[in-house]
Formats: structure tokens, sequence, C-alpha cells
């Protein structure tokens, strides 16, 4: 069979083939549709019969090597409700003009691994397979509103400006995964809102140059994988986990293009006819060793976890932490090691003892979005820290004290005290008790001035009563009680008093008590004191 020269068609080419060659040279769209939108679905059951069917290898001829634009024209591929029979196939090839296929059917995988397009728009259409392995794009591409059966694989793609697959729906391939994205690097942003997948989500390595947003998504796990698989994800901007508003009539989202509107929270106020799609992701979330430039944005996320399953923040590093999602029921929330400047958090929103875990992350700011009182942070705290860890107490206490709040700071450090008290030895949590019924370990010093007040009267009362004899004849000062009490109590300092009296039976027991409570007193408050110097 002969290719065709310049503008010359093919004769081999069908009534319907021949139109879609004109309109490529007119850069006009060649649309199949019919007038009953039920027949245009290409989902439908119903066959579209022959003066809509077009074959793959011709569309890869108008591609690849297409006749010359008509002239003042631009050629492209702009085909609306056909079917394309057979596989297409444009593997390593260079695509020049535009291609834009709005809502056509494929009877076979559409296959373009090392292929390099301008721009590729493929809208509504429904699609058995998707293979773009190392795909290249000048501009975007775009697969909003796609039906794909048996998963997208877009591994160590580059996307030069945006990828758009919002509201796609993509079924899982052999292994599990629905998009196979390893690697992909995006030049903008990565809108992924309001699509449902029923397999992995795999973005290992992947690289976005703006945001990836994926509001009102809903994301499934299958087999053994996790629903959203994205470790050392980089994106320059912010991540959206996070809810939308759609049109309740259609589904769709009200805005333009992305296909999204933001969701600002529960008091946002809707627009008549719209509800609110949260974002759920149906089993475990990576995102360990992420980078994120701005925000990482959790607002009313639904993670609806099995036990065992985690939504792992590990080592991440974001500007911004908004972790106002729904309480996870089962499974984990870990964030060992991640580095986040401000964490925005709920209290409703953390999961109870065992399903916390915080070791070595660290934060500078922390602003509770509503009522947050420090009796739940303190929660917070214990429920990350199943067995002592000292670390999680003395951070937040810094954060505290950094933003004036030395009151909260110094309630933060008791806490960690009475959790360390509990791993202690017997003898030591004896006196650790004591430390706290006194003067709560140093950090209430006002309760060891009470204790030294309350004594010196009840000394001063009953000296007053009972003047001692004194040791060296006429060598002593003048008797007050008052000082004489004090002289007891206070260690160190010499007020003139002890020493010159001699106590005897239950005076004497009663002199040497206060001296043993003035010393508890003051090296407990002591130590307190040089515990708050040590953090200042």
């Amino acid at each position: 069979m002969s290719e065709p020269h310049d503008d010359e068609a093919p004769e081999w080419l069908s009534a319907t083939e021949l139109g879609m060659w004109q309109a490529f040279r007119n850069g006009s769209t060649y649309d199949l549709s019919v007038p009953s939108p039920l027949l245009n679905d290409p989902a439908a059951a119903g066959p579209w019969g022959e003066h809509r069917t077009v074959r793959a290898r011709v569309i890869a001829l108008l591609l690849l090597s297409g006749p010359a634009a008509r002239p003042g024209r631009v050629s492209a591929l702009k085909l609306r409700g056909a079917q394309i029979s057979g596989s297409l196939d444009l593997a390593g090839g260079n695509v020049e003009p535009y291609v834009e296929l709005t809502y056509c059917r494929f009877e076979r995988e559409v296959v373009l691994p090392e292929c390099h397009f301008t721009t590729l728009r493929m809208v509504g259409c429904v699609i058995p397979r998707l293979e773009g392995a190392r795909l290249r794009t000048e501009g975007d591409l775009h697969l909003p509103r796609c039906r794909i059966a048996r998963g997208i694989r877009l591994t160590d793609a580059q996307i030069g400006t945006d990828l758009l697959i919002s509201q796609i729906s993509v079924r899982p391939d052999s292994n599990s995964r629905a998009i196979a994205a390893d690697g992909m690097s995006v030049g903008q942003d990565l809108q992924a809102e309001q699509i449902e997948t029923y397999g992995e989500f795999s973005l290992r390595g992947a690289k976005v140059g703006g945001s990836l947003m994926l509001r009102g998504s809903r994301l499934r796990a299958a087999g053994e994988r996790r629903a959203l698989n994205a470790p050392q994800l980089t994106v320059e901007r912010s991540l959206y986990l996070t809810a939308a508003v759609v049109s309740s009539a259609t589904g769709h989202a009200n805005s333009t293009p992305p296909y999204g509107t933001v969701y600002t929270g529960a008091h946002a106020t809707l627009p008549p006819g719209t509800e609110i799609r949260h974002f759920e992701c149906y089993g475990g979330v990576r995102l360990d060793d992420g980078r994120f430039g701005d925000t990482v944005d959790l607002l009313q996320a639904r993670f609806l976890m099995a036990a065992g399953e985690e939504l792992s923040l590990r080592r991440i590093t974001a500007t911004e932490l908004r972790f106002q999602c729904e309480r996870p029921l089962e499974g984990r929330v870990v964030l060992n090691g991640a580095k986040i400047t401000t964490l925005m958090d709920l209290s409703t929103s953390w999961p109870g003892p065992g399903g916390l875990a915080m070791g070595g992350f660290t934060y500078e700011n922390v602003v509770p979005s509503g009522h947050f009182p420090l009796t739940r942070r303190l929660e917070w705290l214990d429920a990350a820290t199943p067995e002592y860890s000292p670390e999680p107490y003395e951070r937040l206490a810094q954060v505290m004290r950094n933003s004036g709040e030395d009151a909260d700071a110094r309630e933060v450090l008791l806490a960690k005290q009475r959790r360390r008290r509990e791993t202690l030895p017997m003898a030591a949590k004896v006196w650790g008790y004591l430390q706290d019924w006194t003067v709560a370990y140093g950090y209430r010093p006002g309760r060891a001035a009470l204790w030294m007040a309350m004594l010196w009267a009840a000394g001063t009362f009953a000296f007053a009563r009972h003047a001692p004899e004194p040791l060296k004849g006429a060598e002593h000062p003048a008797w007050n009680p008052a000082l004489y009490v004090l002289d007891l109590l206070v260690p160190v300092i010499n007020l003139g008093q002890d020493g010159h009296w001699r106590t005897e039976g239950g005076w004497q027991w009663l002199a040497a008590g206060m001296v043993m409570i003035g010393w508890i007193l003051a090296t407990t408050v002591a130590a307190g004191a040089s515990r708050l110097l040590r953090r200042g």
C-alpha cells in the first residue's frame, strides 16, 4: 500500500476517514456525534456503526506523516464522537499537530511510549488502557473525564506545562495499579480533582512544578497496595487533599477548568444547588520524604484505613501542614522525622492512643483551628508516645515559649515529668510524687512559697508559746520566734537565731522536721529553676 504524497488522500480511506482527512488539513473539528446524548456516551453499550468509525492506523498516518495544511490554516486533529478501531500505536513518534479527541471510544489500548507531542487533549474518552511511559509534551496533557479500564502508565513522562486528569475514572491493571506515574515530571500544575481510582495511584519520585490538586477525589487501594503511594514526591507549591464544591444536579464542579472549586471549610457559604464532595482515601497513603514548598492541606479529608495501614508522612518537609481532616478510625498517622514550619490542626482530627507516631517531628509554630485546650494538646502528646519519650513534650514547650505562652509551656514540662515518673523505680517514684505534691517539680514556685508561709506561721505560733533555753547562758541574741523558725526553714542563710537555743523532746523533733522540709522545698525549687534556665 503506497503512502500519500503531499495533500493527496489515500484511495483506501472510507468516506468517514476522508472527511477526517480534510478536517485535519483545515484544522477544524470533525464531529461524528448524533443528536441523542445517550448515543454519544462512549461508555454506553450500544454500537455506534461504521459511519462513526475510523481506523487507528489512519489517525497514526495523519499525526506522523499527514498532509500539509491548507493555505492560511494550521493542521490539527480535532475529532469528536468517533469510534476508533484497532490499537492507536504512536510509540517513539514525533507528533507536531495539535491533538484533541473528545468523547471518543477506543476499541483497543492507546500506545504512546516515548512519543513526543506539542499538546494532547483526550476529553471524556473511553480507553481500555493508556501506555505512555517516557511520553513527552511541550504543552499540556489533558485526560479529564476519561474512563480507562486497565490503568494508565506515565512512568518517567515529561509534561511541559499542566497535566489535567480531573474527573477521570481508572480501573487497575494486572499489578493493581490504576495510575503508574513514577518519576514523572510536570512543569506546572497536576490537576486531579474529583478523580476515581480503583487501584494504586503511584507517584514515586515524581516532580510537580506548581501544585498537586486532588480535591474531592476518591482513591481506592487494590490488592496489597496503597491507595496513594508517593514517596520522594516533590511539589514546588501545595498539595491539596481537600474537599471540592460540585453541582448536585450534574455531579460536576461548578467552575471552568481546572474543573474544581476550592472548599474553604465548614463555615463556607455555598451557592444554591451545590454540595461538598470530600477527598476520600480507602487504603494507605505514603508521602515519605516528600518536599512541599508551601502547604500540605488535609482539610476535612477522610482516610478510611484498615488496621495496619498508615497515613505516612515520614520525613516530609513543608512550610505548612493543615491537619484538619476527619479523625481516622483505624490505621495510624505517622509523622516521624517530619519538618514543618507551621502546624495548623483541629483537636478532633488526631487519632487516639496507638494511632499516632511523631518521633523527631519538628515544627516552629502551632496554630489550632477552633477550641483546642491544653488538656487536649497533652492528650495529643500522650497518644503519640505510648512509651515515654521526652522529645515531643520539649518540642511543644519550646514552641509555646517562643509564642509567649510561658505558663502553658510549664504545664507541658510538668506533664513530661509526670510521664517520666511512671518509668522510675519505686523509691524515685515516691520522691517524684513528693516533689509533685509540694512544688509541682518546681514548675509552680508559688506553691513552695505558700508552703513556706504556712509552715512559718505555724512554727512561729508554736515557738511563741515555748521559748527554749539558751545554750551559752547570756551569750545569745534576743529570742525572736519568727526569725528562729525562718532560720530553720531557709537553708544556707543564717539569720542569727539557729544554734543559740536548746530544744528538747517534741520541740527538737519539730525543729528538725522544719529543717528537713526547708531543704526539700529549697532543692525542689532550685531544680525546677535550673531546668527553666537550661530550657531558656
